[in-house]
């Protein structure tokens, strides 16, 4: 038992192809991982199994489940009908999987006629099954985070007892350790349900530690595939060998022997240097007060690199948005060179010493406005000329004619490259990157980290880093702060803070990063 899909091929209207005869087979008990990069017809693969594929595109192949075979044009209708009962599709942002008006309860019964007390029933046991309490089912998604939503999604996917769970990048949103929680309670209720799992993802490590089964796809074809352990301890393509070399590792040599500011005069006084820190969220009604950062010191050196790693709702983003000045503290200070910012920002010293990265690069740009215009108007605020919009492109290794260009005619790697030069037009003293890789599959990432190191190099400017992926934090940054609500708990060296941790917290962190058993070199 379990699920065959052979011979799917999905076409654009343009006669592009983006599935290309895959044949996948997912055992019932097991777990079948799919890597690849953006654009490897992953998903498109889960949706046309999933009777999800786009109107526009044409598709075809055969799909058996449960003893029967469905030719998905042939058998249209019936091969429909699986969608959400045989085959569940658990989409990836659990910020948008769910309807923002309906209750948690109402979604996950949502189409089952029962009776008040079957659906009140129904709905605490779902609940109970991923993990959460009975007072879910009265609340809308927007109370909940981000990993109980996606508990919630998984529990309306699981009311149909379907043979097959389609995963589609299910933790991509979320941080190292809901990320385990949420892969360890699939992998849990794969094998008390009998399921048949498939896992969606760009994390190799991932693969590596829930997979029985890879498949590995580019360009919509398949181009390796076979048990977990023999396709990574032993790819047999360049392609499959370039993503294993491309993912970042926390074991290994040091990567950053030879950092900028091991050369830097580190007796140099702080670039930045954040004083007891205080910012506190104001609700309505009773607990509606959040203390979001509480207390933070800490300063950055010239051409330093800092790392700010920790759970969601630890405090990161707040902190740098507070040194940045997007957001004003309810006490302490921000001193920039010595000179402790002001309640009111200016532009009387020049252009901003500071420059930031966002993590969406999705959302970061705006669709409305090309490539060259977004440059030209951060060259003008850096009291710089126009004209160095192609020489701004090209320090981030894109072509002049992309200044033409407008947002959705680019790749989220392009973007991201967009956006680092565009935070980069006013020569800042400091970078801040929030999580400005964790949208992007393995190999885009190591591109634009290894953008980051070589530009850091020629430009000169210090790197504050967030992030929630230790391994990439390792390969950027010369020291680390590890924060958990609102606090910083340790901070010292990277290499210290990764492999000789003091705190409980940091080993539970470092306790949840996937696929660090059997990881050859």
């Amino acid at each position: 038992m379990g699920l065959l899909a052979s011979g799917i091929s999905v076409w654009a209207a343009d006669g592009r192809s983006l599935v290309d005869d895959v044949t996948i087979q997912a055992r019932a008990g097991h777990t079948l991982v799919i890597v690849g990069e953006s654009g490897a017809g992953k998903s498109m693969l889960a949706r046309t199994i999933c009777a999800l594929t786009p109107h526009s595109l044409r598709a075809q192949g055969r799909v058996a489940l449960q003893g029967r075979e469905y030719d998905i044009v042939r058998n249209a209708r019936a091969f429909k009908d699986l969608r959400g009962q045989g085959i569940v599709w658990l989409p990836q942002d659990p910020f948008t999987s769910l309807s923002p008006t309906q209750r948690c309860g109402d979604q996950i019964v949502a189409g089952q006629r029962l009776s008040q007390r079957e659906r009140r029933e129904r709905i605490g046991e779902r609940l109970r099954e991923v993990g959460l309490p009975e007072r879910v089912a009265r609340a809308y998604p927007h109370e909940l985070s981000g990993g109980m939503r996606q508990r919630v999604a998984i529990a309306a996917a699981l009311d149909s007892s379907p043979a097959v769970f389609i995963a589609d990048e299910p933790t991509t949103a979320l941080d190292v350790t809901t990320q385990k929680e949420i892969l360890d309670l699939l992998s849990e209720l794969r094998s008390s349900r009998g399921m048949a799992l498939v896992l969606i993802t760009h994390d190799l490590a991932l693969a590596r530690e829930y997979g029985d089964e890879v498949v590995v796809m580019r360009h919509g074809r398949v181009v390796e595939s076979g048990a977990v352990a023999k396709v990574f301890a032993h790819p047999e393509t360049p392609y499959t060998r370039e993503l294993a070399a491309a993912e970042p590792r926390l074991d290994g040599p040091n990567p950053r022997p030879e950092s900028p500011a091991s050369t830097a005069q580190t007796e140099l006084p702080p670039l930045v240097e954040a004083r007891d820190l205080v910012k506190v969220f104001r609700g309505h009604g009773r607990g509606g007060r959040h203390v979001a950062v509480d207390g933070v010191s800490f300063a950055i050196k010239p051409q330093e690199s800092v790392g700010i790693v920790g759970e969601s709702g630890s405090g990161k983003t707040t902190l740098a948005r507070l040194i940045i000045g997007l957001e004003k503290a309810d006490s302490g200070s921000v001193s920039i060179n010595g000179v402790e910012r002001g309640p009111r920002r200016t532009r009387a010293g020049g252009p901003p010493p500071i420059g930031i990265v966002f993590q969406n690069p999705y959302s970061a740009l705006n669709p409305a406005r090309s490539v060259g215009a977004t440059l030209a108007e951060a060259l003008r605020v850096g009291g710089r000329e126009v004209s160095e919009v192609a020489q701004l492109l090209q320090s981030v290794d894109l072509p002049a004619s992309y200044a033409d260009r407008y947002p959705a005619r680019l790749s989220g790697g392009e973007r991201q490259r967009v956006a680092i030069a565009r935070a980069l037009a006013t020569h800042p003293q400091l970078l801040i990157c929030d999580e400005a890789v964790s949208a992007l599959d393995v190999s885009v990432q190591a591109s634009v980290l290894e953008l980051l190191l070589r530009l850091q190099r020629t430009e000169g400017f210090a790197l504050l880093f967030i992030t929630h992926d230790l391994a990439v934090a390792r390969q950027m940054c010369d020291r680390l702060i590890v924060m958990k609500d609102g606090v910083i708990v340790e901070e010292g060296p990277t290499e210290d803070i990764l492999h000789s941790p003091r705190q409980d917290y940091t080993r539970a962190l470092l306790a949840a990063v996937p696929g660090q058993e059997g990881h050859d070199d």
